[in-house]
């Protein structure tokens, strides 16, 4: 039988938002201390590790204490420092997924390269390293334009349907995509283990707001045919081998009407499409993650119950101390599931929280979610 000194690890997290705020919790539940590097003091991650390092992510000097000050390093965003962490690994720090993994995926063209060179169905794409009307007009519209760096939660991304919206390109070194008319949008969780052991999540749907690019809604699991949902897991699998690493990934592709599926992005993190696995799935993604990384078996995936997940974003103009509206009319309907993320401010749109809805039916457990989004306002108090 094994035996394991308490705490089992210090695990330092780059990234003090809502993802590491929900690692952190897993953390507590396995055992684990944490220490988050995180700009924002007070980070909704830190409120809940009790320690931070306040410092950037591109911060040497910050990223070099955090790694001396734990056992494993992991990471809630893409955006930081690669190099640094290049050569934290090179000494002997154990980083997971690896900083090389992280470095190929941060930078969108690359990631595309390496998925497209090992033969993953993606949608058409070029590189664009100076976006112009005319490079737009020969790659053909319509088309998605993304920056090569920094883009996330939507931004960086501009859809350009024709010449007349070019006004709306990102004039930043970037690559452009062939537009694909989705009939769904699905992702796919798929953690492997240190002893190489690789686990996935069932399907999901996104549904996204229109012009935010923002997830609005969850649907778990996705409505699909078992042969689709298998090849849709499949193909998940193969990706993340493709681009190797230890951790879990998240998998966003579509599926078009003539039901051939393409990778659209790769996270190499926790990730949004998995929150409702903390109250659907036997094992949810932050925990399934720390095992990863800290090498522990990793665990069973069964989804327990169809659910629903919406995000709860500050309201448009709203900017300040976050006031809260319809809290207890939400939580008055059953299988409503509140996860609010501690941050001092809210602005338009930002994340600020989520609600996972459980139901026996997943249909019920959307109009459940409609009827939540519909009664919970996050507002603030500097509302002109």
């Amino acid at each position: 039988m094994d035996a394991f000194p308490l705490p089992l690890a210090h695990i330092g997290i780059i990234g003090g938002g809502q993802l590491g705020r929900m690692l952190a919790k897993a953390a507590k539940r396995l055992g684990c201390t944490c220490t988050i590097l995180d700009p924002t003091p007070g980070s909704p991650a830190g409120q809940v590790s009790g320690h931070q390092i306040v410092g950037d992510y591109h911060d040497p000097a910050k990223l070099r204490e955090l790694a001396k000050s734990c056992d494993v390093m992991t990471f809630d965003i893409e955006d930081i420092d690669t190099e640094t962490l290049i050569q934290l690994e090179r000494e002997g720090h154990r980083i997971h997924p690896s900083p090389r993994v992280l470095a190929l995926i941060q930078d969108k063209l690359t990631q595309k390269q390496a998925l497209a060179d090992a033969g993953i169905p993606t949608a058409p794409f070029a590189a664009m390293p100076e976006p112009s009307a005319a490079a737009f007009a020969a790659f053909g519209y319509p088309l998605v334009q993304k920056i090569r760096r920094g883009g996330y939660n939507g931004r960086g991304v501009s859809i350009i349907k024709s010449a007349a919206d070019y006004g709306l390109h990102l004039p930043r070194p970037s690559l452009v995509e062939r537009f694909v008319p989705a009939e769904k949008e699905l992702a796919v969780l798929v953690a492997h283990g240190l002893d190489g052991d690789s686990r996935c999540y069932p399907v999901v749907e996104m549904c996204f707001r229109p012009g935010e690019n923002v997830l609005d809604m969850l649907l778990a699991p996705a409505d699909l045919d078992v042969e689709t949902a298998a090849a849709a897991m499949r193909l998940a699998v193969r990706t993340v081998e493709v681009l190797g690493g230890v951790g879990i990934f998240g998998v966003e592709m579509f599926l078009t009407a003539t039901n051939e599926l393409l990778v659209n992005e790769v996270a190499p993190r926790t990730h949004n499409s998995g929150h409702h696995t903390i109250e659907a799935n036997i094992t949810d993604q932050f925990e399934q993650h720390l095992r990863a990384v800290v090498g522990l078996p990793l665990g069973a995936t069964d989804q327990l119950s169809p659910a629903a997940m919406i995000n709860l974003l500050g309201m448009p103009e709203h900017r300040g101390r976050p006031v809260i509206r319809g809290m207890a009319e939400a939580l008055a309907i059953p299988g409503v599931c509140l996860h609010l993320y501690g941050k001092a401010t809210t602005a338009p749109f930002r994340k600020m929280g989520h609600v996972t809805v459980l139901d026996p039916d997943i249909n019920t457990a959307r109009d459940k979610a409609e009827r939540v989004r519909a009664l919970i306002e996050i507002s603030g108090e500097d509302h002109p």
